[in-house]
Order: structure tokens, then C-alpha cells, then sequence
């Protein structure tokens, strides 16, 4: 694997240039905002995720952080469940539910919970996360998304029975690896956000003790690694998914699948502590800095956004929210953040 030195302080610039506000704008043409896509909660909760991982942060990533914890507020309703879309004329455009967006949310809100700088912060995502945190959703991805916001409430708290019953609940909606050691995940198809499915497993077993679990969850996480690893460098599954014993594309390659991997692999590494998963952290930041399938770096120094791909013909270098957050939440993991 491949060593990629990192810096410790990250640009938040590009971050700053997508949000008003309201929110964080979705969408980029380049380094330019697209206002006419508006805002959507997926995208908030992630920025609320990075923004509150700083240790140190500065006043003005305090004001993003604020910023997304107000949208988060203001997305939920009064039984927990959130909009997603937000248009620029600040009208939602849909009804709150409990899709992967309510599970980002929870995530965000309790990564704010746990972690944030600013008390006033962690008390009012607490509020909104334990609100969030009484309801199911029928999607697997959004549950391991809850699961996650749950396990950084419970290693702040570990006598918080309302995320220790969040978690337990989402390692059970992703349930533990197949019998086949070829394909040895539980589901038939890698989608998307894939490795966040094992990471909840794994964070599951580690903080309610059970031995059996975590094994499961770090079994499926190396295969998981495993099958997008080719020559020491990550090669991640593409957009359009790999179903077992099909064919499988190696591009559209996207940022939240490294993004992904690497928060997994800090997870197992807490679990554990084997180094094996500092490795796969190197390969996450190495994936960005060109050490991937394309030879091409997957950020602009100059504005400090994320590519939005991996493609053919080279980076998208559209710079959108979710791209951009990848990258940070990445070089953060990479960093001890």
C-alpha cells in the first residue's frame, strides 16, 4: 500500500464558497455554485459531520457547523423525521421520511453531539439527534447511517439507551456476513455507501460487546477492501453497482465510496487496533491524491473542492457538496481527526 503524506490543516474553503445562510447548496458547475438545485438534507448532515470532527476549529467552520445544525432543525418535524429538499426559495419541495437522509441526519446530529467544539452545539444536536432516534427506517442504508450518528453518542455516553437501541437495531437491519467466504456479504449487490453497512456492524460489536458481531462486521469489511483493492490502490465500485457473479464497471468511480472505506477502516482500527486498517486509511487519501485507477488527483488545490468522479476520460471536475465533504471527511480520518 501506498504511504501519502497528508496535512493537518484542512481548506474549508470550497465548503464555505457552496454555503449560504440557509444550507449548503447541493450541486457546482466547476467551482461554482448551482442555486437553481438548491439545498438537500443528505448534504447538510455530511457537512454537519465534518464541520463538528474538528478539534480545533476555526470561527468560521463554527459558522458552517451552525449553519447545518439549524437547517437540520428546521428539516425535522415533530415526530423525527426529516425534508431532503430544500429549494432556493427556502419552500421544501417534499414531505419529511425516513429515507437515507433522516439516517445521514441522525449521523450528523450525533457526530455533533459527541464531538463538537461548541457546547451550545452539542446540546441542541442532542436534542434534535434523540428525537430523530425514536424512529425505523425500512432502508438498510439509512438505518447504518442512524446506527453510525448513534455509536458517536454512545462512545460519548455509554449509558444513553436511546442510541444503544438505535445501534443494536441497525446492525440487525444489515445483518451479518453470508456463509460463502467468496461473497461473503449479506446482500446479493454492492450499491452505494457500501462500507458504511460493515462499519455499523463493527461499531455495533465494539461498543455492546459482542464478539460475535464484531467479527462478522470485520469480516465483511476485508472482503469488502479486498475486492476494491487492485495493484496496492483503491479501486472502488462504481456508480452503477457490482451484483455478484455479474460484470462490473470500473468507472463511474465516486468519492463517498473512499470516503466511505476510510471512516470504516478508523472504526475496525478503534475496535481492533490492528494497523492493517491504517493502511486502508493511506489508501483512502492516497485515492484522492492520484494513487487510484485514473493516475489523476481528485481535488483542485486551487479552490479546495472535491471532484465529483472518477471517469474514463479522467476527474469530473465538477465540484459539488458531496464530493467536496468526501474529500475532507477522508483527509480528517487520514489526519487522527
Amino acid at each position: 500500500m501506498t504511504a501519502v503524506a497528508v496535512t493537518t490543516a484542512l481548506d474549508f474553503t470550497h465548503l464555505v464558497r457552496l454555503t449560504d445562510d440557509t444550507g449548503l447548496f447541493e450541486h457546482a458547475r466547476f467551482a461554482t455554485v448551482r442555486r437553481e438545485h438548491g439545498y438537500c438534507t443528505d448534504d447538510v448532515a455530511r457537512g454537519l459531520l465534518v464541520t463538528s470532527r474538528e478539534p480545533d476549529p476555526s470561527p468560521v467552520v463554527l459558522r458552517l457547523a451552525e449553519t447545518y445544525l439549524t437547517f437540520l432543525a428546521h428539516a425535522q418535524d415533530g415526530n423525527g423525521a426529516f425534508h431532503n429538499r430544500l429549494g432556493h426559495d427556502r419552500r421544501w419541495s417534499d414531505e419529511p421520511g425516513l429515507g437515507d437522509w433522516w439516517g445521514r441526519a441522525v449521523w450528523g446530529l450525533g457526530t455533533a453531539a459527541a464531538r463538537s467544539a461548541a457546547p451550545w452545539i452539542r446540546r441542541e444536536a442532542l436534542g434534535v439527534f434523540m428525537l430523530g432516534a425514536t424512529r425505523r427506517s425500512p432502508a438498510v442504508h439509512a438505518m447504518a447511517y442512524a446506527g453510525l450518528g448513534a455509536a458517536e453518542v454512545l462512545r460519548a455516553d455509554p449509558s444513553n439507551t436511546v442510541a444503544a437501541t438505535l445501534l443494536r437495531d441497525a446492525a440487525a437491519a444489515v445483518g451479518g456476513p453470508a456463509e460463502d467466504p467468496l461473497w461473503p456479504w449479506p446482500r446479493e449487490q454492492l450499491t452505494y455507501g457500501n462500507a458504511s453497512l460493515a462499519e455499523v456492524v463493527v461499531a455495533a460489536g465494539h461498543l455492546l460487546r459482542d464478539d460475535a458481531l464484531l467479527a462478522g462486521g470485520l469480516r465483511m469489511l476485508r472482503w469488502l477492501h479486498g475486492v476494491q483493492e487492485s495493484g496496492g490502490r483503491l479501486s472502488v465500485v462504481a456508480a452503477t453497482g457490482w451484483r455478484r457473479d455479474g460484470p462490473r464497471e470500473r468507472y463511474d468511480q465516486q468519492p463517498i465510496e473512499v470516503a466511505a472505506l476510510a471512516d470504516a477502516a478508523a472504526t475496525a482500527t478503534a475496535a481492533t487496533g490492528q494497523r492493517y486498517w491504517d493502511l486502508v486509511v493511506r489508501q483512502a487519501a492516497g485515492w484522492f491524491h492520484g494513487d487510484n485507477d485514473g493516475g489523476a488527483a481528485m481535488w483542485d488545490p486551487l479552490t479546495g473542492g472535491g471532484f465529483d468522479g472518477l471517469t474514463p476520460d479522467g476527474p469530473n471536475l465538477n465540484q459539488g457538496a458531496e464530493s467536496t465533504l468526501a474529500l475532507l471527511s477522508t483527509m480528517q480520518v487520514a489526519t487522527g481527526r
